[in-house]
């Protein structure tokens, strides 16, 4: 595509005219990543500022420049925007030749069980002979293909380079905050949009819930005119979507257990993994999970109802869904000798950590044993809600490190000491190195005791401890096995 025409209508018509018909091989918001013919786009990151950079993109050949700076002269181009993350995402769109408007794409959203129903659905689609391409935490898989995971949601230009090599029949992503806040998914659209819940998160981004609201409910903007958003209104914020959606006009498929939701929960059973539900033609359906709790079986009726909006029958859903075999880091069971059960969940706010105890609680847990921390430099605000939380719960509490950032050790065992202080609990403790309190918690277990270590999932320690492992799964096996301790 040409420059005059890749920029027709981001330009102003003066700027716009002196534009040469150069031929635009590239658009990038990556200095290092100019290849001669590129367009760079600078953008105001927030630990730096593309526009710094610009004399080294024209340095590798950019043969074009788009910034908000006032930038007086250039030996190239230069197109001065209001805001270059939404430009971004509107050249990209163009220059990709607008991909998804070519793909079936579910978007899911929501504070927790993005990454669960995202699985469920692959799972499912797949039992039924459909590819299925998925962009998400844990990771990107395109074409069958593995591909790492750096963001919940990649940046704009990733997003549209993949759906342009994807061949797969259906692209599911789960969508950040802050990926819809910062454009990520400026120029994309989908046939399916999910909401599962909103719970305090990300405050130390977004300010106020209100706020954090606005910036989920902005992936509902982006349906195609034939799409459909499934939204849990057993959640208040849910409820007040569904309610301004279907205000506009926009095709509304609820979930709950109000009885004027268009899949209604009737009977929940969720130490059993069941749940009833009855549909607007009063057809009921029993769906049988593979993952307890309630906060799971609502993760199931939710893919339940996508499935269903994406023409799936119930005949090809729900053997699907009692085959499911679970997710990494997902309230994932680790079998334990001598009757003790050890669940490694994402769990990071106080609404996940509720879920998760109060799962252990109604499969039959005598005591449980939890294991969680914080992360440096993210809500601070959260902290004591989560403590709270799992002191009420939980029978024993232990406080270790979660990842670091840019936080110092000292201070980061500082503030777990004086939480544990102020929250006054007699069962609670402070083990800093992540490593050694879980395997205090083994210690501390007896048959029909349940462990659960919450806040990674399935991530990567990012900082060393004692034992030699990488991740919380893998330190839970490493001492099940290790020679010379009682075996768990």
């Amino acid at each position: 595509m040409n420059l005059h025409d890749l920029m027709n209508g981001f330009a102003n018509k003066t700027i716009l005219h002196s534009l040469p018909c150069t031929f635009v091989r590239g658009i990038t918001d990556t200095s290092k990543n100019v290849q001669p013919g590129f367009l760079f786009v600078a953008i105001k990151g927030y630990k730096a500022d593309g526009h710094s950079y610009i004399p080294d993109a024209i340095e590798k050949g950019a043969i074009a420049i788009v910034g908000e700076d006032d930038i007086p002269s250039l030996s190239v181009p230069y197109i001065r925007v209001n805001n270059s993350r939404q430009i971004l995402g509107r050249l990209a769109k163009r220059f990709y030749k607008h991909p998804s408007s070519r793909k079936t794409i579910i978007g899911i959203t929501g504070t927790n069980g993005k990454t669960t129903i995202s699985y469920l659905l692959k799972h499912i689609f797949e039992q039924n002979g459909l590819s299925c391409a998925l962009m998400g935490t844990i990771k990107n898989v395109i074409n069958q293909k593995e591909l790492s995971s750096f963001n919940t949601t990649p940046n704009v230009l990733v997003v549209n380079e993949l759906l342009v090599q994807s061949q797969d029949d259906v692209v599911i992503m789960e969508i950040s905050s802050h990926g819809l806040a910062q454009y990520r998914l400026e120029g994309i659209q989908f046939d399916c949009c999910v909401f599962t819940n909103l719970s305090r998160d990300h405050l130390d981004y977004h300010g106020s819930m209100d706020q954090y609201f606005q910036a989920k409910a902005e992936l509902f903007n982006k349906m195609k005119d034939h799409g459909t958003a499934v939204i849990n209104i057993g959640d208040s914020w849910g409820e007040k979507l569904s309610a301004g959606l279907r205000k506009r006009g926009s095709r509304v498929c609820s979930v709950g257990a109000a009885p004027y939701a268009d899949i209604r929960l009737e009977e929940l059973l969720p130490q059993r993994a069941k749940v009833k539900v009855v549909d607007q033609q009063r057809k009921q359906t029993n769906i049988q999970f593979t993952m307890a709790g309630t906060h799971n079986l609502y993760n199931a009726v939710l893919t339940f109802a996508a499935a269903r909006q994406l023409k799936l029958t119930n005949e090809q859903i729900l053997p699907a869904i009692q085959k499911f075999s679970g997710v990494s880091g997902r309230f994932e069971r680790l079998a334990c000798k001598q009757g003790v059960t050890v669940i490694v969940d994402y769990a990071h706010t106080a609404d996940g950590i509720f879920h998760c105890l109060r799962t252990a609680k109604q499969c039959g847990a005598k005591r449980i044993i939890h294991v969680f921390g914080f992360r440096g430099n993210r809500d601070e605000g959260k902290r004591e809600e989560m403590i709270r939380v799992s002191a009420e719960w939980s029978d024993k509490y232990i406080l270790t490190l979660d990842d670091l950032n840019s936080v110092p050790h000292n201070e980061m065992v500082e503030s777990l000491v004086l939480l544990n202080e102020r929250a006054g609990r007699r069962h609670g403790m402070v083990i800093p190195d992540r490593t050694e309190a879980i395997r205090y918690a083994l210690d501390q277990s007896s048959e029909g005791d349940w462990i659960i270590v919450t806040g990674k999932g399935h991530e990567k320690y990012q900082q060393s401890y004692s034992l030699p492992t990488v991740c919380d799964k893998d330190t839970i096996m490493y001492l099940k096995d290790w020679k010379g301790r009682r075996q768990f």
